[in-house]
């Protein structure tokens, strides 16, 4: 029997001819994450443990993006500690104020992940990698110390779910819409512990950072990852990013899948995540009239170059409404230097938005936008759990860039055709 991508990568980190569904093994990683907030449990694990050097200071990456800048005293404090860890042992991918972006949009920016690569990271939304060919998911901190320690960590093999992908994306239509119509298909545990595998001709019409936002959000259905297969537009990424050799890996023919689902591309329509599950989806024309007090564009799942253009299209000439507080936040430093020089930002701030440098901020309750009793936000994020973006009573509706921009103008949820 043949396997899948995953297992092709997961086999070849394990020293392996072959493994399958279920199996446990012990595989060599090539990178480890880490932030702000998971990262000092993670340093005091390997400590506590007896380590007192990392497996490779290359293969450690420390960015300090969720309370950064500094919240408060806390937060102060836990940059410090890994501040001071990566001094310590000369970590040389450790991202600070300055140099940070949100995490999962600034690894592969700088190059740090590859096509057919192994990364784990303690953030559940590591699994974004996945867009570029690499097999990549969410540990624990603990497990992390072992990582950061060793090189190593275990798995049990995933089983898979095919998504067959045909035709192409309609206008506004982008890859949030694509990952919440799946989501709401299958539902928040459809893919658990299993990995999401994205085939077929409508691959070659997503862009990469349509392919970032889907595998971004692969956690949100339960799944151990998803991946893309590597075509041209992969390597044209990596190109003048990536500079060590690389290898891609492929499906075989007869790898086993749990099941294929058809995806048609070009039928899908504006979604959105109603609150507090994202498999609560509704296309837009199907939601009726809901009021918002903020709209938040940005996190790791939609603060990329694209979305940004996406936002800047709708808002430009237009003023956002009186009642919504409208938050822009690029994803990397690079990203907000694009956005000053394409002039995207001045677009943002005549249109009555504010621009933040990159954090995590609002997408778990962090800062810069936190919601009160009984506000509703349209945000770009990826979870709408009761009170991940502030009070308990407040609610949140996932939804792309031109979907929050358009309703930033609105007042309410709308798409750019509405306006």
């Amino acid at each position: 029997m043949g396997m899948t991508m995953t297992q092709k990568i997961l086999a070849k980190h394990a020293g392996m001819e072959s493994v399958s569904a279920g199996q446990l093994i012990e595989a060599n990683v090539d990178l480890t994450l880490a932030n702000d907030i998971t990262g000092p449990v993670a340093i005091r694990e390997m400590e506590k443990a007896g380590f007192e050097k990392v497996f490779d200071n290359r293969k450690i990456a420390l960015v300090m993006d969720h309370f950064a800048p500094n919240k408060d005293i806390k937060s102060a404090e836990q940059c410090l500690e890994c501040r001071q860890f990566a001094r310590k042992h000369q970590i040389v991918n450790f991202f600070d104020v300055g140099e940070m972006g949100i995490e999962h949009a600034l690894l592969p920016e700088k190059g740090l992940t590859a096509p057919g690569e192994l990364i784990i990271g303690a953030d559940s939304h590591t699994c974004t990698y996945g867009a570029l060919g690499a097999f990549s998911t969410g540990v624990g901190s603990t497990d992390l110390a072992a990582g950061m320690a060793t090189g190593k960590a275990w798995f049990k093999v995933p089983e898979a779910i095919r998504f067959e992908l045909t035709g192409a994306l309609q206008p506004d239509v982008s890859g949030k819409d694509v990952i919440l119509h799946i989501i709401g298909k299958i539902g928040v545990d459809g893919a658990l512990y299993k990995s999401m595998e994205f085939t077929g001709e409508g691959v070659s019409a997503l862009s990469m950072d349509d392919r970032f936002t889907i595998c971004n959000m692969a956690i949100e259905a339960g799944a151990k990852n998803g991946i893309f297969p590597v075509d041209d537009k992969t390597m044209d990424y990596i190109k003048g990013r990536v500079d060590r050799e690389i290898t891609v890996f492929a499906a075989d023919d007869d790898a086993a899948y749990g099941e294929t689902i058809e995806i048609d591309l070009s039928a899908l329509k504006p979604t959105v995540a109603c609150p507090h599950l994202p498999e609560n989806t509704k296309t837009v024309d199907e939601m009726g009239r809901v009021e918002i007090q903020q709209s938040v564009i940005g996190s790791c799942t939609n603060g990329r170059i694209e979305d940004m253009r996406a936002a800047a299209a709708i808002l430009k000439g237009r003023h956002v409404h009186q009642d919504v507080r409208t938050i822009i936040i690029p994803a990397t430093q690079e990203v907000y230097l694009q956005c000053i020089e394409e002039g995207l930002t001045k677009i943002f701030i005549q249109a009555g938005a504010i621009v933040s440098t990159p954090t995590c901020g609002p997408c778990l309750g962090g800062h810069m936008g936190i919601l009160a009793h009984g506000e509703r936000s349209v945000s770009t994020t990826n979870r709408n759990f009761v009170g991940r973006m502030g009070h308990i009573t407040s609610e949140i509706y996932l939804a792309s860039p031109a979907v929050a921009a358009a309703s930033a103008v609105a007042g309410y949820i709308c798409t750019p055709a509405d306006l």
